[in-house]
């Protein structure tokens, strides 16, 4: 397949948190050349039903989409999603599967049964002190992916921890609960092979995207019209021309997107060292992660 036959580029920052609508939940979508990304519906209030439907019935063809969130959880450094259950998924998209079944009847496409499942809750570390047994201590488990995005200089966090500001794990399980439904819709990278024609989607990490252009890892965030349009600059865009404050979930998005656009004819990018078979089919990857 060639990477560099997208047309369209499409970047979703993501959130996990309860509730129907979220201020943190932003799309960005820009086609070839350098014209700066536009946001999606851009004073609107997303909800995740809303993104998942602009996926199923919105989305320009050959667009690729990055998505901001973990597309599984750690399953190389123990054998398992989540050992010592009978029910552990085998691999990424059974997982998407069992967390969207035990979900059911969770509104919104939130996760909180499966978290407080008797048999799974032991993985995470919750709000309250409750820290199972099998969280694995410290800063908990870890993907391969996200072992490659520390080695880059990031500060990735377990997907098994669901406390904190900086909490990625309802985050990552209730986009599980997006990608399931598009199952025999959209191919998953690196999940499904990348196909050679129509959409596609990847996890982003934005602060991989936010270095690329410029930033630190510890500045990745941007909150002012001015420095997004010299980080837009750094990856041949033109300025999104906004002025004075903005929210950093639209510039992450706005900036995550004319990344994708400049990274993904990198042939090299879709085969990092790390990305075997097995963990393609169990761990996924983050673009851009080397």
């Amino acid at each position: 397949m060639r990477p560099d036959r997208f047309r369209h580029f499409a970047a979703i920052d993501w959130s996990g948190a309860a509730g129907e609508r979220h201020a943190g939940i932003a799309v960005a979508i820009c086609t070839q050349g350098q014209a700066a990304p536009d946001l999606v519906r851009p004073a609107h209030r997303w909800s995740r039903a809303e993104v998942l439907d602009w996926l199923r019935h919105d989305l320009p063809a050959d667009t690729l989409v990055g998505m901001d969130l973990g597309i599984s959880l750690a399953f190389a450094d123990r054998g398992a999603f989540l050992p010592g259950w009978d029910g552990s998924p085998p691999d990424a998209r059974t997982l998407w599967a069992v967390v969207d079944a035990i979900c059911a009847d969770d509104a919104h496409l939130g996760v909180s049964s499966f978290v407080d499942h008797p048999a799974i809750a032991p993985h995470f570390r919750r709000h309250g002190g409750r820290e199972g047994a099998q969280f694995g201590g410290g800063r908990g488990r870890f993907r391969v992916t996200e072992r490659a995005q520390e080695a880059m200089g990031c500060k990735p966090y377990s997907n098994f921890n669901l406390v904190g500001a900086a909490q990625v794990g309802k985050s990552s399980l209730s986009g599980m609960r997006v990608l399931h439904p598009l199952s025999g819709h959209i191919p998953v990278w690196p999940v499904d092979p990348l196909p050679s024609h129509g959409p596609a989607i990847c996890e982003i990490y934005t602060t991989i995207a936010a270095m690329a252009a410029g930033r630190t890892a510890n500045r990745s965030k941007i909150r002012d019209g001015g420095e997004l349009d010299l980080a837009l600059a750094k990856l041949d865009s033109r300025p999104f021309g906004h002025a004075g404050a903005i929210d950093d979930h639209r510039s992450d998005a706005i900036v995550t997107a004319a990344w994708l656009r400049r990274a993904a004819p990198d042939s090299a990018l879709w085969r990092p060292a790390g990305l075997t078979r097995e963990i393609a089919r169990t761990e996924g990857w983050t673009f851009g992660a080397r």
